[in-house]
Formats: C-alpha cells, structure tokens, sequence
C-alpha cells in the first residue's frame, strides 16, 4: 500500500504554503501563494484574516489532492508567523478586524507607558518577555480599545495567535493554541500552563477571549469533513521559529539555530529550566509534550530579508533577490557603506521601537553593488551583536545552523561564518520551518515513539567555515559599531 504522508501548513508573513511530507523528511509536493501586507498608518502592518484562511485551505487542498485524497494524509502539523493577532467572532466565525502583525509598532507607545510605571521587570521575569509591542498582548489591548465591534462581542471574542484562527477554521470551532505560540503573547509565564490573572488585568484582556493552551504534539482535533473529503487528525503546532529549531534537530541544551527569513531569529536549546537573560534576549517555550516543557534562549532580529525586499520594490536596485548573491560578489567590499536597518525599529539585544534606517558612508564612487553587498552584511553584523549577548548569558556558540530562504544565499552564510568566526552549517533543504511541523505533527499521530527519533526526516548538511582574517572582520564591525554609537544605539 501506498505510504501516507504529512500535510504542513507553514503561514508567513509574506506568503502561506502548504507542503507534502514523505515521513523520511521528503518534499513530495509544494503550494504556495502571496499574503498581501497592509500599512494604513506608518508603523502600521497588518493581514487580512479571512485572506489568511482562504489562501492556506487553496494551498492545503491541492497538496491533499496531489496526496492521492484526504486518506493518504497521516497528519497536519501547522508552523505560523508568532505574536500576529487575530480577532474574531466566535457565533460566526468572521474576524472583527484585520490581523495585527508581529512587526506592526503601534503600541510602542503603551509600551514605553507601562516601562515608565515600573512594569517592565515584572513582564520580563514572569514570560521571559521584554517589554515591546512586538508581543501580542499590547496588540489585543489596541483592538479592545480601538475597534467597537471586538468590545460589543463580549463572551463572543474570541483572540488567537495564527495557528488559534487556522485550527478553528479547520475544525469548526476548537480553540486552541499551543505553550510555544501561548509564550510569545505576553500574558504566560514561563513556568505555567495558564494565562496569567495579573498580566490579563494589566493588558485588559479577558480571559474567556483566549484559547487554551496545549502540547505542540498530540491528536488535537480532526478537521471538517467538507474541508478535504475525509477529516484530517491536526497533530503537531509551534510557532515558526520553534519550528524551525526542531527542524535543525536542536534537541540538546546548547544547540543554536538561526532562520533568516523577513526578519532573523536565533533560538539556543536551554533544556528543562526557564532562561532567564541579563542581556535582553528573550526566553520562550520551545515545545511541550505531556505538559513537560523545553525552553530556548531566543534573540529577534526584526529586519533581513525585508530590507533586501525594500532594496527591490521601492529603491529599485535590484530585479529579484537571487541578484543579491552575484552584486555582492562583484565588489570587493562595501566600498565605506554601512546600513542601519531600522526598518521596523532595532529588535534583541537593543530593543529600540524608535530606531529608523539609516544608509551611511556614500560618495560619489559608491555603485548599486556597495549598497547591495551592505545591505547582506547587516545580517552578520546584527548577528553578531546577538553572539555576544548570548555569551554574557553564558550560551557560547559553537556552531551555527543556518535555515530560511535568505540562507540560500552562499555569499550570506559564509560572510555568518566569517564574521561570528565558527562553523555555519546549512541543510540542503532549508524550509526547515515546515519540516519541523512535520516531525511534530509525525510525533503526534504516533509516526514517530520520540522527537530524536523524528530527527531521521533532516537532511544532509553543508559546511561553511571561517576564512576571514582578523583585522578585516574588525574593521568591519568597528564601522558598524560606530554606526550604532551616532544613531544613539549602544553597542
């Protein structure tokens, strides 16, 4: 008989993707489609929910067909885009607003209000959060306080986090979310599987708004019948950057992955005790299994892939993003220009909602190219800002492991190991996001006896070591750190 595979629904910020697994970890089918951002206001991001939804059931529904139908299908696992947040009505089932997005700053303001009252290091030790409107919490406040209709619903609101609004479509109406998603909204502690009473009051939510909280594997729920044919068991649920982290088998206090995708995100293995950070990385539930919890260090860089996206839709310098490996190539270093990318503020380890982009050192020699080859090297530089706090922390790197569609640049991944000066290893598939949700979701419907043993779906990986000298790598970072001094950012 013909061996059933996994379904994962794997929700960007830019795009929704529905992905056919083989439980070797083979991609056997992909379908993907665009996700349009809205920016009303400036500092402004939103989606679409109900474009969110109907998107990824398209996407879904192609890949259960290539599938063979819905019966061929073991599982779902489910990755999403963390700390979006979307409102909605739980009698009809339609959003009440447009989802607020992770990099939507509008509540940078209420932040900097509850910091000046002395919240701040009560957040921090209770969630392992820094105080930031990157998290969902000042978000849903924002709805409740601007959007009369999310008010009028009362017991009928219903918040969640994307994999929250997917599974109650999916399933007509479970409310769920998972502790790797819950971790990121700002409202439950670390150590606790529930909603916390004090952080609900401060924020203003109520608590029967909310989902409850669940494993990141498990047989959670089975989708609607009419959906696909056949109702699918949903068995494996994380944010995307947890995800990930399982995806590159990171399963060993220590381990340290990196995804380069719109923004960049690093996540270390911390084991079975709550991280808690002197140097303003954020800790943050990695999985849950029978309610026992792994944690990560983890460290969020807000802008990387959509800085080079900016480059190409507004500046025009480049045709696609596959012409950035070649220009950066083409010049022997950035000729003096040094780039500041603010575009969304500056995320760990300085947390500054208020930074704006800067393009210094031009001259009347600087080319397309110097820009093109800056913009890349503010990955490692970026990165590298986020080494070092990590090792106040005391979570020395070692080794790198490189995901995310930016990471298939090779120029990006060996300037990471020239730069951070230690091995960066890149799988040969690196949509590890989604193959993540599938170990997930193959653990969950009992494919898999244990996570270790799911690991078997990584593939093989490719090495790249350092080669830079040290006084380049100094001058380098020595720009980028004067960059940082004149725009007020401490180093």
């Amino acid at each position: 008989m013909q061996e059933r595979s996994i379904l994962v629904l794997d929700e960007g910020t830019t795009s929704t993707r529905a992905i056919l697994y083989s439980v070797r970890g083979e991609t056997l089918g992909i379908s993907q489609r665009e996700l349009f951002q809205h920016y009303p206001s400036p500092g402004f991001v939103e989606h679409d929910p109900t474009e969110i939804w109907n998107k990824t059931l398209a996407c879904a529904r192609m890949m259960v067909e290539h599938a063979g139908g819905a019966d061929r299908v073991a599982a779902i696992g489910i990755a999403n885009q963390r700390e979006t947040v979307v409102a909605w009505d739980r009698k009809t089932g339609l959003p009440v607003s447009r989802a607020i997005v992770w990099q939507d700053r509008r509540t940078a303001e209420r932040c900097r209000d509850l910091r000046d009252t002395g919240h701040e290091a009560m957040i921090q030790q209770r969630t392992g959060l820094v105080l930031d409107s990157y998290f969902s919490a000042t978000k849903m406040s924002w709805i409740l306080e601007n959007v009369p209709a999310a008010r009028e619903l009362g017991d009928r609101l219903a918040f969640g986090t994307v994999e929250s609004w997917l599974v109650w479509n999916l399933t007509g109406g479970l409310h769920i979310s998972d502790a790797s998603n819950a971790s990121r909204t700002m409202l439950m502690p670390l150590d606790s599987d529930r909603w916390d009473d004090e952080l609900l009051t401060l924020h203003g939510v109520p608590s029967g708004s909310l989902p409850e909280i669940v494993d990141t594997a498990g047989k959670f729920g089975r989708t609607r019948p009419d959906l696909f044919g056949l109702s699918i068991p949903i068995c494996g649920l994380a944010g995307d950057q947890q995800a990930a982290t399982i995806g590159q088998n990171c399963l060993a206090p220590g381990d340290v992955k990196a995804t380069l995708g719109t923004g960049a995100f690093v996540l270390a293995n911390t084991g079975t005790n709550p991280p808690r950070s002197r140097h303003r990385l954020l800790g943050t539930v990695l999985a849950q299994f029978g309610g026992e919890r792994t944690y990560a260090l983890e460290g969020a860089i807000f802008v990387a892939g959509s800085l080079v996206k900016w480059l190409r839709d507004e500046l025009g310098l480049v045709a696609s993003v596959e012409d950035t490996e070649n220009l950066a190539r083409s010049v022997a270093d950035s000729g003096g220009v040094c780039i500041l990318p603010a575009l969304s503020g500056l995320g760990a380890p300085h947390w500054r909602a208020e930074a704006r982009g800067v393009i210094a050192g031009l001259t009347q020699g600087t080319r397309r190219a110097h820009i093109v080859r800056a913009a890349l090297e503010t990955i490692a530089h970026q990165m590298h800002d986020l080494q070092r706090a990590y090792a106040g922390d005391g979570c020395t790197w070692q080794t790198l492991r490189l995901d995310g569609g930016m990471s298939a640049n090779d120029w990006i991944a060996q300037d990471l190991a020239d730069v951070l000066d230690i091995p960066v290893e890149r799988p040969r598939d690196v949509e590890t996001t989604a193959l993540g949700a599938a170990m997930l979701a193959a653990l969950g419907s009992g494919i898999f006896a244990s996570l270790e043993e799911a690991g078997s779906m990584r593939p093989n990986v490719a090495i790249f070591t350092p080669r830079m000298d040290t006084g380049n790598r100094e001058a380098r970072l020595a720009l980028w750190h004067d960059l940082l001094a004149l725009n007020s950012v401490s180093v």
